[in-house]
């Protein structure tokens, strides 16, 4: 036992002492100061996003893209583990991705996905089998490229705690006329904007609130809503009555019902596909 334990920490004086100090040091430098092109080059909120409280930011997958152009380096994809079990509506991929220059293989990383995860709970599995392997290739992308010039010392990839914190960023900071241009991508309303919808079917909204697996988000807006067009009630119940003529009466009733909603000049809000309820 003494003789192979001696044996093995000679092997490893051998090693140390076939290391080039000087390049190492060399190496090091110069990986120092490609961090901080990276770090100059990438835009936050596209290239990479931070989640207050967070020492480091996460990496999104335009940033994986750049840093990869920066090497000029290639990438390719292997599934190397595929569950498609169409009669339980389980599907599970794991790939590879393998980074190259010049043909000589850099790094790689690995990349899971499946449709037991939290955020797929709630929808179809049957239709997230493409979107669970284009999740899973991403994943790789980013895990290998975070190797590159020991990048994950400048970033992160917990996707998932910055999709949650960029859900509860917009539940809290969600205006009166961002709420009405939230759009539905299914259901029967597939397309409509809630504001559409709170005009044509008010009691869909109502009954969309009140389901337990409607998404915080869609919960949120629709009750801003409703309580926007309660708040402009209350503020018209409380103005003095003018002393009007029957014709200005319904003049006055037209331009009412003109001014009754409060979600106009707003651009649609696209919500993604796991963000629906059904």
């Amino acid at each position: 036992m003494v003789e192979h334990a001696l044996a093995q920490q000679n092997a490893s004086l051998s090693l140390i002492d076939t290391v080039d100090i000087g390049a190492v040091q060399t190496t090091l430098a110069k990986i120092g100061q490609f961090q901080m092109v990276v770090q100059n080059t990438l835009k936050a909120n596209h290239d990479y996003g931070v989640i207050p409280g967070t020492h480091k930011p996460t990496l999104l997958k335009p940033g994986a893209e750049k840093i990869q152009m920066l090497f000029g380096v290639t990438s390719e994809y292997e599934v190397t583990e595929r569950i498609q079990d169409y009669d339980k509506g389980f599907f599970a991929f794991t790939v590879r991705c393998t980074i190259f220059k010049n043909g000589m293989k850099i790094t790689e990383g690995v990349g899971h996905c499946n449709t037991r995860e939290k955020k797929y709970v709630n929808q179809d599995p049957y239709t997230l089998a493409n979107t669970c392997l284009k999740m899973a290739k991403k994943r790789a992308q980013i895990d290998a490229t975070l190797t590159i010039a020991s990048l994950s010392e400048v970033f992160t990839q917990d996707m998932e705690d910055l999709q949650d914190y960029l859900q509860t960023e917009q539940i809290e900071t969600m205006t009166p006329e961002e709420a009405g241009a939230t759009k539905l991508t299914f259901g029967k309303f597939k397309g409509k904007t809630l504001k559409e919808i709170y005009l044509s079917d008010k009691s869909y909204l109502q009954w969309l609130v009140k389901q337990d697996r409607t998404k915080p988000v869609i919960k949120k807006a629709i009750n801003i809503m409703f309580e926007a067009v309660e708040h402009q009630k209350q503020e018209r119940a409380q103005q003095p009555k003018e002393q009007s003529t029957p014709v200005q009466n319904e003049a006055n009733k037209t331009d009412k019902q003109e001014e009754q909603n409060p979600f106009d000049d707003a651009e649609p809000v696209e919500i993604n596909d796991d963000e629906f309820p059904f």
